[in-house]
């Protein structure tokens, strides 16, 4: 400002052509008073020409309009920017903590908003002028693909909100780094880079991303270290990520994959077991696809197989101990030694034939003892077996169980066919459902549980096959027997009439039985059918032993009956005509007329 002044007064000189008054008069003695007031204290020029010349050096400020200005100077607290005008602009420093590499010299926009105060001070706004322009801009920068820098002010939820031009955008938490995030709010207060992702034109509402930035980079990097990988190559790098399947190691700018089961030679539930998060480790390549960018890498080939190490003198039907590791419902598998494993097939831990499965023998962590079955050193692959370690029940089964011997036996299973039944461990027959009762059943449910006990009989035997045939009701007396005996055929029994079908009737016998008439065995003496409910008086007609069923008539009880009384009249007729005959006595007319009369009843059949 007293560099323009000094630069008036010389103008002045040189447009009178005298040298300036007073100049060479010190500061604290001069007489501002007169030289406002006296016009002749600046020779033969006059104020006015002065002050317009003075004027014509500063630049002319429109208020409320963006300009460029230029930096002056920099305090923690303000920095100073002038626009040409005849004082500078001091800007609060926060307006530009999105830029912390802004130094003097800079060119920066600036809104006007009073060419002077109260105190004579020129007053601009950095932030105003980012606001006017800023849309323009953003939209420029989303158009062009551009780098813009933002300032992170506060966290909110699901990522942080972002100062960019002076516009409030939102940074997802997911598009902060490549790395998962830890603590957001390490970036609070921070500068970074952006890129613009997306812009809603209805709401103004700004997307930005610093992941993005970071990718483009990562790709020509992961270009560059995958095109010198090679299969086999040992690399060193730092655990990025640890998953439930497997862990992600960071190679310095493309991540590798190590899969759960390329971490130990043993078994492992959690990767966590073998890697720390941020451990440094080396892994060695085991494939690579240059397309897709994927590295696969391992880092149990680091150390030799187990399986070479295993005892060579180990041979089938040699006993080894080891701990169940992971079941399965067909089997389990037993790790021996650190990385070498066996499977016990469900089929080799018991001499039951009944199918089962291995959770009903073995659980995880068991301790167990078994026998090789088979060995495969150059298949890695070994088979064992629990129940060769104990005697087969079934080698001595005629001696133990012969045919027709009685036993005591629990119900294993039930099934629609029959019930599978336990003389013990290893030994289990089929009672099957013709075999546990005389009488007709629907399912063995019906007369046991899983669980009880049952008396049976052995039957039948397949040793090669391992299965019994048992029964039960051959233990019981045949309920059959008893009926014959009280129901024999041609008997009568009262009987009542229990249901009535298309073909005939149920009939409940006198002791509870059931029995069947046909329809036409239902006709009562006066013509009309037996209703249900009725009883009446029925004559055995038929035991069925084979389907266990008897057939009784109601019509037979009466017919029978009158046939019986018309044969003992016809009995009594021949007799009387035979004494007839045999009288030698002399016929006489009357003799011939009852003789003729009894003849016409014969014939009519009475």
């Amino acid at each position: 400002m007293e560099e323009n002044k000094n630069a008036a007064v010389e103008a002045a000189a040189k447009e009178t052509g005298k040298a300036p008054l007073n100049a060479s008069v010190a500061p604290e003695n001069f007489d501002w008073d007169a030289f406002e007031s006296d016009a002749s204290f600046y020779g033969e020029a006059k104020k006015e020409d002065i002050e317009n010349a003075y004027s014509q050096t500063l630049s002319k400020v429109v208020e409320n309009d963006v300009v460029e200005g230029t930096v002056t100077a920099i305090n923690k607290r303000e920095v100073f920017v002038t626009i040409g005008y005849k004082s500078e602009g001091v800007i609060p420093a926060p307006e530009f903590r999105y830029n912390p590499d802004l130094k003097v010299g800079d060119k920066v926009e600036v809104y006007v908003e009073s060419a002077e105060d109260k105190k004579g001070q020129l007053v601009l706004s950095h932030k105003k002028a980012r606001q006017l322009r800023s849309w323009d801009m953003v939209n420029a920068a989303f158009d062009n693909g551009d780098i813009v820098k933002g300032y992170i002010k506060t966290r909110t939820k699901g990522g942080m909100i972002v100062d960019v031009f002076g516009i409030e955008a939102f940074l997802p938490g997911s598009q902060i780094d490549i790395k998962p995030i830890r603590d957001y709010d390490a970036y609070v207060d921070q500068n970074m880079d952006f890129k613009i992702v997306k812009i809603n034109q209805e709401y103004r509402n700004v997307v930005v991303s610093h992941k993005a930035l970071l990718e483009a980079e990562l790709e020509k990097q992961k270009s560059e270290i995958i095109g010198k990988l090679e299969k086999g190559q040992v690399l060193e790098g730092t655990v990025k990520n640890i998953t439930n399947y497997g862990v992600f190691v960071d190679l310095g700018g493309v991540d590798g994959l190590i899969h759960i089961t390329d971490l130990s030679w043993s078994r492992i539930y959690n990767p966590e077991e073998i890697v720390k998060l941020d451990e440094k480790i080396k892994a060695v390549v085991l494939d690579f696809n240059e397309q897709q960018k994927r590295i696969a890498l391992g880092l149990k080939q680091l150390t030799p197989h187990p399986w070479d190490s295993l005892d060579p003198n180990l041979k089938e039907g040699d006993k080894v101990k080891g701990k169940v590791v992971l079941i399965a419902d067909y089997g389990a598998f037993i790790e021996i030694m650190p990385g070498v494993e066996g499977l016990i097939h469900v089929s080799e831990m018991s001499w039951s034939p009944r199918l089962r499965i291995a959770q009903d023998f073995l659980k995880v962590g068991d301790e167990v003892e078994a026998q090789i079955l088979s060995l495969d050193r150059e298949g890695r692959k070994m088979s064992l077996g629990l129940k060769q370690l104990v005697p087969n029940p079934w080698e001595n089964i005629h001696e133990k169980y012969p045919v027709g011997s009685q036993h005591s036996a629990i119900v294993r299973n039930i099934t629609n066919f029959g019930v599978f039944a336990e003389l013990e461990d290893g030994i289990e027959g089929l009672i099957h459902i013709s075999d546990l009762s005389w009488d007709k059943i629907k399912h063995p449910s019906e007369m046991v549980q899983v669980g009880d006990k049952i008396d049976v009989v052995i039957l039948d035997f397949d040793e090669a096959n391992h299965k019994l045939s048992l029964g039960h009701k051959q233990l019981l007396p045949n309920p059959w027997d008893e009926l014959e005996a009280k129901f024999p055929v041609g008997s009568n029994v009262e009987g009542t009439v229990a249901a009535l079908t298309d073909k005939g009737a149920t009939i409940t016998l006198e002791d509870g039985s059931e029995a069947f008439c046909f329809s036409k065995d239902l006709v009562r003496e006066d013509g009309k059918s037996a209703v249900a409910g009725e009883t009446l008086t029925f004559r055995v007609v038929e035991l069925r032993r084979s389907t266990r069923r008897i057939l009784v008539s109601h019509t037979r009880t009466y017919a029978e009956a009158k046939a019986e009384k018309v044969a003992a009249e016809i009995a009594t007729a021949k007799s009387a005509v035979k004494k007839i005959n045999s009288n030698i006595e002399k016929t006489t007319l009357g003799d011939i007329s009852e003789l003729a009369a009894l003849k016409d009843k014969l014939e009519k059949g009475e």
